[in-house]
Formats: C-alpha cells, structure tokens, sequence
C-alpha cells in the first residue's frame, strides 16, 4: 500500500497533508533551546511515535474536569494534582481541562482518582477528534429553568417585603409565612446547585465561590426566620423611607437570600451563555469533518459507512457539495475544493488526479475518488484541533497570578466577613447593619472574574484565529506579541513564491526571431533538462507549442544545447554564451537592467549566433506589500534576511518596501542575524517558511511559519499562519495584541473591583442585594468583553 502522508496540500507544494500540525502541536510547550535541540535530529511523526512516547519517557495526559464553578476551584484541582510525583499540571477553567505532563509510571486513572478525592469529576479526554459537544449551553438552559422560577416568585416576595418594611402597619397575621412560603422555592430547588457543590466542598475541606454564596444565602435566611418570627414588631406603626428600608433591609432578609439567589442564578446563565459563544468557534471547527462517506467496493459499488471507520487506503467517493471525509490522494476525477474553513483561503484550489485533498474541505464541483491517506488523530483537521486546545491549555503569567490569588480567596473572605460582623457589634452598631455588613462581603467578593480573565479571552482569540487561518500556538505568543518592535522576512519562499518564473523575453532585433518562437526554442531545449531555470521556462510554453528536441548535451553548471526544427540551440548563462557569439550593446544593456533587479538572465543562440535573451526571477507573491505596509503602519520595522546576493534581495526589498536588509547569509547565521538584532535591543518577530527558518523561527522572540512551509519551520514557531498569505502576519500579531489588551482590562477589572469592593462591603454601605448584583455584573463584564474578539477582523 501506497502511504500518500508525504504528498502536498494543493496549493502549498511544500507542506505535507499528515503531519503539518502533528509538528505545530508536538513542539507547542517546547522552549527555544529544545526547539533547536530538536532541529539537529530527526524525529518521526504518527500514532505509533506518540504511543511509544507513553511508555519510554514523560507523557502528556489531558483530563477533562467536571464540577468546577470559579478560577479557585481551577486552582484547587491543579493544586492537588501537582502534589502527585512525576506530575506538572496545569488546570484552564474556561475549557475546563487539565493538562498533565506525568513520569511514564503515572497512569491516567490514577489522575481522574486523585481529582474525584478533590471533590469534582474527571475523566480522560480523547486523541481522536469528535463533536465536541456544547456543555456549556446545556448548563445554560438547566440554569435558566431555575432563574425563570426564581425570578418569578422573586418580584411579589420583594415587593412585599418592602411593603412591610417601610410601613409595618401593613403586616398582617401570617404575613410571615406568606413570604416564607414565596422563598422555600428559591432557596431549596432554585439555590440546591449552590448547596450541593458547597456540601461536596466541605466534606474535603474546601471552599469555593458556591461556599460564600451558600454561606451568604443560609445566614441571611436564618436571620429573618429569627427577625421574622421571633422579633418582629408588628404592631410597630412607625415607618421608615424607601431608599432606607431598601438599603437596611429593616431586618427582613428573605428578600436579600432570594435576590442573592437570583442574582448568582442570573450571573451564572449568562456566563454559560457567553462561555458557549466562546466555545463556537471551536465547535464549528469539529463540526467540519464529515459524518459519514461512501466508501468505493472493489464490485464498483458503494456502501455508506461513518467516517470514522475509514482505514487507510480505502478509496471513498465525494460528489459535488460533499464534505472530503479524510486526508488522501485523488484517483479519479477533478473538482473545485473549497479550503476555507481549514485555512481561511476564499479562493477554490482546482485538483486532479494524483493531487491531495484535505478532510474537512468541501468539493464544488466534480466526482472525485480519494484514497485515504490518514485518518484520525493523523489527519491534519485533527492536527488543527490539537493545536486550538493547546493554544488554551497554558497559562499566561498574570493568570497564574490570578490563579493564586483565587485559591487562597475564599477563606479570607470568610474570615474578613466573620471580622467584620465582629467588628460593627464591637463598635456598638446594630446587628442588623453587623450582618448586612458581613453578608455583603461574602457576596460581593467571589472570585469568579478573576478565574475567568484569561481563559476565557484565550478561548476566543484561538476560536476566531482558527477561523481567519491563524494558530496561536499558546500564551507565549500572547506574552511577547506586546513587546514585537522588529519583523524579520525570510525571503524565498516566503516574501517570494518559492519558484522562478519567466518575467521577460526579449529577442535580438537583428535575429528576425519573435519573441514566442525564442521561448519554444528555449523550453524545447531545456524540456530535457533538470535545472530549476530550466523548468521555469518550459512550464512558461504550452506543450502542444513546444517543438521536440534531439541531440540533446547538458553542461553543468553553464547551460544546455539540442537541435530543435533542424537548428543549433543554446541556452545558457550569459558568460558561457558570449564566448561563442556576438552579443549587441542593446542586449547587454537589457541585461545588465535585468540583473540590477534581481533577476536572472539567460542567453539562447541559434545556429551559432544570438538570438536574444530570457529573465526568469523568483516573483513576489501578491500579499507581500500590503502585509509590509501593514506592519510598518503599525509602527513596526522590517528586515529582510535572506541567503541570496545583496543585489537579488535589495531589487525585492525595494519592491516590497522594506529598507533595511541583511544579505548572503548561510542557514547557521540567520540564528546570528536574529541575536544581533536582540541585542541591539530590538524584540524580534521572525516570518519563515523553510527547514534553514527553524532554528532562527526557535530563536526570534516570536516565530511565525507560513503554513506552506516545513515541518521544522511550523514546529519552532510560536504562530502557524495556516494561509498562504502574508497579510496573515499582521493579522496575527494584531490578534495577539488585541487579546492581551483584553486580558490585561480583565484583569485590572477584576483585581480592582474584589480590592475596592471588599473596604465598601466591610464598611456597612452596601446592601447585600446590591453586592450580589454587582458580583454577577463583574462576571459578566469580563466574559463579555472577551467575547468581542469574535468580532476581530471583521470589515466594518
């Protein structure tokens, strides 16, 4: 059997199907130095290395959590899993997974045991990709079936519950248990969540944000069955203001226990309506694979099976509007595909037989039959997913800072509520205002928005990046776009299109030869050849134009020479030409022009004399200048570095608007150039797409690899820029910056709403009704903020 993992993606004739994003993932936690540690030795790729991995070294296991409400319980879980030897855990509570690199010896069960001992669930996250399914919007519906009958009872209980407490002429016998019986509802079904998490947290000694709300919520309700029923005034006449009941609650807290309830009820619904939204980008991208395909019988006929029972080398079928079930290899027929859900690339890639196809990807037009060439965690739709989920597994400097902050939080705020309660009856203040006071704290100061910050602006960065063909490979990228003042260029390959071209054909006015026949001279000659130069002028002539050749004699390293229609022809460097014929001033001129930009000449004679010359350059691809003029209009500078001559790279370099450019230099001093730059005290962003790109991609302070390119370039960066297409690297590092701006409000929101909230809860001047909202707004703000990066790139 055929093994097609090696072919190219259409399109991108250096970039393999299989293993483009198997290189991106298995370097994504790598530092720089493993990065070029890796580039000196082969490594190989698949399944079976990854399998082989789990028993002869350090393993990476992913766990998917359950049961976690904040950033503290995130911060438990990692906590108690990192006290495992052999284990380095890190816990992402947006996704709600946890990522473990464990000794060989750990097995994956033992994990899922030691976070059940914690007080939540676990269970083994799966290699191969498969829907992923929405958790998030189903809490959402069960949150909001009890928020709608919370809610409902809610408005009369607070209605009357003011009613009373501004006018007590107004109870009336049994009132009490009126109100009572509008709150058992919403403080046993609708609050139970809250109970139950907190009941599972104190039988392992924990405390979460379901702590202080239970906490808040229970001694509110104790204390108005005290005022309520034991010391309750009611045949007091004398009535107080609105605002002052609404603020001192009168010592009625039926209201303040249900409206915290509804207020933590409401907060958490939207937050797992906007943490669904955050997750869409990601659910669509795992919706993309096909869900079932026609697999082709060796009688010709068809059977319909899932997708995921392919093998490889099974031949399947895709009919017009059919999705590609798998990586393969055309057999039969020719299609437009439609790339852009994999690489964000709007234009149509045409394939014929012998030419690969990507799973994921949507024929147009056309049957075709594919071969199968990989299929599972092999593909590289799989590849692509690993990628996103790794891009949300780290953590980013200021989170782990928020991380353990939250995981100490909520004691502390016990104990500041327990002091400030103590505090107020030590100074002689009521009880009433002793407990609003207290209660307040516990409510207004859950850590939420502190555990959600980060991730959750991750989550949807890496989603909308994946969607615009952009992979951010973790939170380095994230981390160091803010610093990037330098973007270094590779140049073949990556400013240019990596393959030369005919880009003028001039014939000798004396010669009485036209251009077009000058050319099929030339491409009938150099057909026999092998020569880069050579190819790029034969694949500029039609074959039916192009006459055959014989006496065909190659000279290496000069030039080539046959009989075409009867007549001597040579092609060669200018040089080896002109010793044997005349070469016109006019010739010469055009050129010495030719080669003043970077072109290269060669020079065809026929029968002994010159008949003219043909320019053949590597061209620019079309997304090379308004990507420069983006990155300079971001206030950027813009390098150059390239192996070529210093006048082939300057002619690119004025074309594309770069100025400063650094020339002749071998693969090993790339790494140089790249430190040099650093040193002189610029933070270098590196743009690469070949294997000489790796170890300079490993050094820059951030790398990113053209998707056409290696595997070495795509494992040593920090970005995968997926499209062919230059305008992709502004993009991304605009990206990255946008979302380290949103991280950076969320935070400062965060940290200064529990700092400042906490001195005005203590201070007796907030009703806990208030705090509870306030609480649930902070949530908000932060997911919704987050979530305006679904809007980035978007043309307004």
């Amino acid at each position: 059997m055929r093994d097609h993992r090696d072919q190219t993606i259409p399109g991108h004739p250096h970039r393999s199907i299989g293993i483009v994003f198997d290189a991106a993932t298995r370097h994504a936690d790598e530092e720089i130095e493993d990065h070029v540690t890796t580039l000196e030795s082969p490594t190989s790729t698949g399944t079976g290395q990854r399998e082989a991995a789990q028993h002869t070294g350090p393993q990476r296991i992913q766990l998917d959590v359950t049961g976690m409400s904040c950033g503290a319980c995130a911060a438990r879980v990692e906590r108690k899993l990192n006290k495992v030897d052999g284990v380095k855990a890190s816990v992402n509570y947006a996704t709600r997974v946890a990522t473990i690199d464990a000794a060989d010896d750990v097995s994956a069960d033992a994990l899922c045991e030691v976070v059940d001992a914690t007080g939540y669930g676990a269970s083994v996250r799966s290699d191969t990709p498969t829907p992923i399914p929405d958790t998030d919007g189903d809490e959402a519906k069960r949150l909001f079936r009890r928020l709608a009958v919370a809610l409902i009872l809610f408005i009369p209980l607070a209605d009357l519950s003011i009613v009373f407490a501004v006018v007590p002429s107004t109870r009336f016998t049994g009132w009490q248990w009126l109100l009572l019986a509008l709150a058992t509802p919403i403080l046993t079904w609708c609050a139970w969540p809250f109970y139950r998490v907190a009941a599972k947290n104190l039988r392992t000694r924990n405390a979460t944000m379901e702590t202080l709300v239970t906490l808040g919520v229970l001694a509110a309700t104790v204390w108005s069955l005290y005022s309520m029923f034991f010391a309750a005034d009611t045949g007091s006449s004398s009535s107080q203001g609105v605002w002052s009941a609404i603020w001192s609650a009168d010592s009625i807290y039926l209201e303040v226990a249900t409206g915290v309830t509804v207020l933590v009820l409401a907060g958490r619904y939207f937050e797992a309506r906007a943490r669904s939204r955050a997750g869409g980008a990601l659910r669509a991208l795992a919706a993309l694979g096909a869900k079932d395909v026609s697999v082709l019988l060796r009688d010709g006929t068809e059977m319909r099976i899932p997708a995921g029972e392919l093998s490889e080398g099974q031949r399947f079928v895709v009919r017009p509007g059919e999705t590609i079930g798998t990586d393969g290899l055309v057999i039969e027929g020719s299609a437009a595909v439609d790339m852009s859900a994999m690489t964000g690339e709007s234009k149509p890639v045409d394939v014929e037989p012998g030419e690969p196809v990507i799973g994921g990807t949507t024929a147009l037009n056309g049957r075709l039959v594919v071969e199968a060439a990989a299929v599972g965690p092999d593909t590289a739709f799989a590849g692509m997913m690993r990628l996103v989920e790794e891009a949300q597994t780290g953590k980013a400097n200021a989170q782990r800072l928020a991380d353990r902050v939250a995981g100490v939080f909520v004691p502390v705020v016990i104990a500041i509520a327990v002091v400030t309660v103590g505090a107020w009856l030590l100074a002689g203040g009521p009880v009433d205002r002793a407990v609003a006071a207290g209660l307040a704290v516990l409510v207004i100061a859950c850590p939420c928005a502190l555990g959600l910050a980060t991730p959750i602006a991750v989550m949807v960065a890496t989603g909308r990046g994946a969607q615009l063909g952009i992979f951010l490979k973790g939170y380095q990228a994230l981390d160091t776009s803010r610093y990037i003042d330098t973007v270094v260029f590779d140049k073949t390959g990556t400013v240019t299109e990596g393959a030369l071209s005919v880009t003028q054909v001039s014939a000798d006015d004396e010669s009485q030869v036209p251009d077009d026949r000058l050319l099929a001279l030339a491409a009938a000659v150099e057909s026999a050849s092998e020569h880069a130069v050579g190819s790029a002028i034969v694949s500029a002539v039609d074959d039916e134009h192009r006459p055959e050749v014989s006496d065909f004699r190659a000279e290496p390293g000069r030039g080539v020479v046959g009989t075409v229609d009867g007549h001597r022809v040579t092609v060669g460097s200018p040089r080896w030409v002109s010793h044997s014929v005349v070469v016109p001033a006019a010739t010469a001129r055009r050129r010495r022009d030719a080669e003043a930009r970077g072109e290269t000449v060669i020079y065809v004679a026929v029968d002994g004399r010159l008949a003219g010359m043909i320019a053949v350059a590597d061209t620019l691809k079309p997304s090379a200048v308004p990507a420069i003029a983006a990155l300079q209009a971001a206030g950027m500078r813009t390098v150059l570095l390239t192996g070529d001559n210093e006048g082939a790279a300057r002619a690119v370099a004025d074309e594309v608007g770069i100025t400063e450019v650094i020339a002749e230099v071998l693969p090993d001093a790339k790494v140089d150039a790249i430190r040099e730059l650093q040193e002189s005290g610029r933070s270098v962003a590196m743009v690469g797409d070949g294997i000489n790109d790796g170890p300079a991609l490993a050094t820059a302070d951030l790398g990113l690899a053209i998707g056409r390119g290696t595997d070495v370039a795509i494992g040593a960066a920090d970005v995968v820029l997926v499209r062919d297409d230059l305008r992709a690297a502004p993009a991304a590092l605009s990206l990255a910056r946008a979302t380290q701006r949103t991280i950076r409000t969320n935070l400062i929101w965060a940290f200064g709403y529990n700092v400042a909230a906490i001195p005005i809860a203590a201070a007796g001047v907030l009703n806990p009704l208030i705090a509870g909202a306030a609480m649930a707004l902070s949530s908000l703000f932060v997911v919704s903020n987050s979530l305006r990066l679904q809007h980035f790139g978007n043309r307004r």
